[in-house]
């Protein structure tokens, strides 16, 4: 099967079983979204949203989240993962937002990254589901999904996954494929024992057609 007729077989899959595909992360606006990404970065989005209220409450935008120290926030987030980093990175982010960009966050991913705790992925995600744009944020579960069902061939990182699998989907396409790759990766697609009796989209992987099916 040629690479286009996967991607068209997975779109039409998803369109019909998955119409609504949107991230797990709770969340009211943009500062709250780029704060949860943050937290989020090796941690269940279900801990990270134990989490943020309590954070929101105390820091509800970028301006009083800025004025923080490290040791407040890190005491609202002492239960996530890697917490003393986190906090650092979130109150360096919040002063470069209120610094440079008026507290409001911006739009693209480019200025996105000049932000503390803002790579590309965290970028890429704000940018997709905060403003809709065709950005890929490529995860754990992007880049196994992607590379088993052979949307990906020799993707050795990240960014080779992201530049193969934005040249295949439309762009009107993209916010919602990358919740797509994410929740089939989580819950059916597993890193250690997919469950490939739950797959509807066996037909057209990789994966499956070659170490599965004749096993």
């Amino acid at each position: 099967m040629v690479v286009e007729d996967k991607y068209s077989e997975l779109i039409s899959y998803f369109e019909e079983h998955m119409p609504v595909a949107e991230s797990e992360l709770n969340f009211e606006n943009p500062y709250q979204l780029i704060v949860a990404v943050i937290l989020s970065a090796q941690c269940t989005d279900k801990r990270v949203n134990m989490t943020t209220p309590a954070l929101f409450e105390r820091f509800p935008d970028a301006q009083s989240l800025s004025e923080a120290t490290v040791e407040e926030v890190y005491s609202l987030i002492k239960s996530i993962s890697y917490p003393n980093n986190k906090a650092k990175n979130l109150v360096g982010m919040a002063r470069t937002l209120v610094s440079i960009y008026k507290g409001v966050v911006p739009d693209n991913v480019d200025d996105l990254q000049t932000l503390p705790g803002v790579g590309r992925k965290t970028a890429n995600v704000v940018a997709s589901v905060a403003f809709n744009k065709p950005a890929m944020a490529v995860d754990t579960h992007v880049f196994r999904v992607s590379a088993r069902i052979g949307l990906t061939k020799n993707a050795k990182n990240p960014l080779e996954t992201e530049k193969q699998l934005v040249k295949h989907f439309p762009e009107s396409i993209i916010p919602k494929a990358h919740h797509w790759l994410i929740l089939h990766g989580r819950y059916v697609c597993k890193a250690r024992k997919p469950e490939c009796e739950k797959c509807g989209i066996t037909s057209i992987c990789d994966y499956f057609l070659t170490k599965v099916k004749n096993s």
